[in-house]
């Protein structure tokens, strides 16, 4: 979920010593990221041989995500994307063109991410879609020179949300862990987050205390722990003990957990270890379970049964995503990489709904980067179905006064585990924009 620790290059966030105050530096950031969008504009925008396309030739993007490695994993998101390709072009391409998606693994590594970055320079690609990585020190600067646009990244680091050629189509971790805060506040007695031991991971507890404290709830016990271990007993007593020597007459203990792929190892782990504490409720964030891991982790018998889950897009089940499946029926039914389920699959989707209407709007014309990157900034409302609210980039001062101005997207959905099945908790969206805003960032 997260990139190993090592000293970061890109910082989000100014100490709060040296920090204006709030209205004033809201504005500040606001004007200042605008700036560096007509510096893109004026100085990276479409140099002959780079990034572009005309004629007959096909329209080139990019989609990457890590395969094969230790930690997270999202094999499903480059996979759809070849997939959504085969589809656009069997049913006449985009405005009469073929569709070409590069696929590349950045095999969770800064090197290969800029690999990628490099890769889809060279190869002329209009946009990256649809993709997930750790490495924005790595692989952003290829793409701000070029003038490529980044649009539907998963939302796993800072930069997505701070970047002037990012278009996120979610809150990406942060709106998650402050809707599953503040979900949490009112039921939970003490709280203990188990994360990553990485630089990302870093920036989680702030957005969960961020939720909690906004219903007036203590803030949470931070438990790190390796992204890449195969158990996790240490952890899991460590959280169980605060979960539950504190929870008399403070409501049920709750363990929160948020390490991607390898939250199923920990809660392997945890339903050992909880045998003997007292028990507690669980609750995590969508792409770190899906019902695969709740299935795996034994379903209504299981440690995720009553949990509560958030996530930025409405159920599985939810007559949404028809389309999305209908292109996996078509031309990915057998290609076991591809789970309609999984939320890097259903970002993936949506952020290749966004490019489609971004090249239709442009009307036949020119589509290169700097088109692309000109109908998004132009206020381009793009409708995904009631997957998500109507997109629309701008630079919003409400979040950029904590460094999220590309954050545009603050609605999360909240589900819960019952029965053994991941359903809705509740109705229709919750904005955290405001609870994002008082975030107690440092």
């Amino acid at each position: 979920m997260t990139g190993k620790r090592r000293t970061p290059t890109r910082s989000t966030f100014l100490p709060r010593s040296f920090r204006l105050p709030r209205p004033v530096r809201s504005a500040a950031l606001a004007v200042g990221v605008l700036t560096a969008c007509t510096s893109l504009a004026v100085g990276c925008g479409v140099v002959p041989g780079v990034p572009g396309g005309s004629g007959d030739d096909p329209i080139v993007v990019m989609t990457w995500a890590p395969e094969g490695t230790s930690a997270t994993n999202k094999p499903g998101m480059p996979a759809f994307a070849s997939a959504y390709a085969r589809w656009i072009n069997a049913n006449g391409g985009l405005n009469g063109r073929k569709l070409k998606v590069l696929t590349c693994n950045d095999h969770n590594d800064t090197v290969s991410a800029a690999a990628c970055a490099r890769r889809a320079v060279k190869e002329k690609a209009v946009a990256v879609v649809g993709s997930y990585s750790q490495h924005s020190d790595a692989f952003l600067p290829h793409l701000e020179g070029a003038g490529i646009p980044y649009i539907g990244g998963y939302g796993v680091t800072n930069a997505e949300f701070t970047s002037p050629l990012s278009y996120p189509v979610n809150g990406g971790q942060p709106s998650l862990l402050a809707g599953l805060g503040k979900e949490l506040g009112a039921t939970c007695g003490p709280v203990s987050l188990v994360r990553p031991d990485t630089i990302a991971g870093d920036a989680l507890p702030v957005m969960l205390d961020a939720g909690l404290t906004a219903g007036g709830h203590d803030k949470a016990e931070d438990q790190l722990a390796p992204e890449d271990a195969t158990e996790y007993a240490t952890q899991a007593e460590a959280a169980l003990k605060k979960a539950t020597g504190e929870a008399g007459g403070g409501g049920k203990g709750c363990v929160v957990t948020a390490l991607g792929d390898r939250t199923s190892t920990f809660m392997d782990s945890f339903r050992r270890t909880r045998q003997g504490y007292p028990e507690v409720r669980t609750g995590t964030v969508l792409g770190s379970v899906d019902q695969t891991v709740i299935n795996a982790a034994g379903a209504a018998s299981g440690p995720f049964e009553g949990a509560y889950v958030t996530g930025w897009y409405p159920v599985a089940s939810d007559p949404a995503w028809a389309p999305m499946k209908k292109v996996i029926s078509e031309q990915a039914f057998s290609d076991t990489r591809i789970d309609p389920t999984d939320t890097g699959v259903q970002t993936t989707w949506i952020a290749y709904t966004v490019f489609r209407q971004a090249v239709e709007s442009l009307d036949g014309g020119e589509v290169t980067a700097g088109a692309v990157r000109g109908a998004l900034d132009d206020g381009l409302e793009v409708t995904t179905g009631g997957l998500t609210p109507t997109l629309r980039w701008e630079f919003t001062d409400e979040l950029a006064s904590i460094g999220f101005p590309r954050l545009v997207n603050a609605d999360v959905t909240l589900q819960a585990v019952r029965k053994g099945r991941l359903v809705s908790a509740r109705k229709g969206f919750v904005d955290v924009t405001k609870t994002l805003e008082k975030a107690d960032v440092n």
